[in-house]
């Protein structure tokens, strides 16, 4: 018996928009569709993998679904999928990518493959992502003298650093270069990428 594809969770208060969310998805994972924040908090369950999460919606806002989704311990990955340009509030919160509405099929179809992705990493490798991906949206969003002037994203910088450090052992214990790329290939910059990994075309 095979196994059964991921769920997705789509929480959008727009039906429209989330019904077309679930027909881009619906050929490679399980969708299950929620048209607002209590609707979301009601469809929660354990078996879902990826959350992909509005932020600003009435009554409850995405914001609070998401923390609900982490005091419940629920273990799954989260994209907020919005079109509330990130602030530096971002860094705290407990999302693992963010994007920026509107968003095409292929961006929301290579987000949800790489969340899921993600999952099969322990819990060091999983903060690491997130942490990058939020650095790279607010310096997508923001501009380098605001980036420089900002307390939160020096946190945020120094945290990636620790991690990097922290997760040398563990990639450069992969079984080959190949597994490196997979991992990182969103992050592949001279700023993420630990130091004592070789580029895969030296060897």
């Amino acid at each position: 018996m095979s196994e059964e594809p991921p769920l997705v969770l789509v929480v959008e208060d727009e039906p429209d928009l989330a019904d077309l969310y679930a027909a881009w998805l619906g050929d490679e994972y399980r969708v299950r569709t929620a048209y607002g924040g209590q609707e979301a908090l009601d469809a929660l369950s354990e078996d879902i993998d990826v959350i992909l999460l509005d932020r600003r919606m009435p009554g409850l806002s995405g914001d609070e679904v998401l923390e609900t989704v982490r005091e419940r311990g629920i273990d799954c990955r989260v994209a907020m999928v919005t079109a509330v340009e990130p602030d530096f509030d971002i860094v705290e919160m407990g999302f693992d990518d963010y994007l920026v509405k509107p968003v095409t099929k292929e961006a929301l179809r290579e987000t949800v493959e790489e969340l899921n992705r993600r999952s099969q990493y322990d819990a060091g490798v999983q903060e690491f992502f997130s942490l990058a991906s939020k650095r790279a949206v607010l310096e997508s969003e923001k501009g380098r003298a605001t980036l420089e002037e900002s307390e939160e994203y020096d946190e945020l910088t120094e945290r990636l650093d620790e991690l990097k450090g922290s997760l040398d052992e563990a990639i450069t214990s992969m079984d080959s270069h190949a597994d490196f790329e997979n991992l990182f290939r969103e992050f592949r910059t001279d700023a993420d990428v630990p130091e004592d990994v070789g580029d895969p075309d030296d060897g």
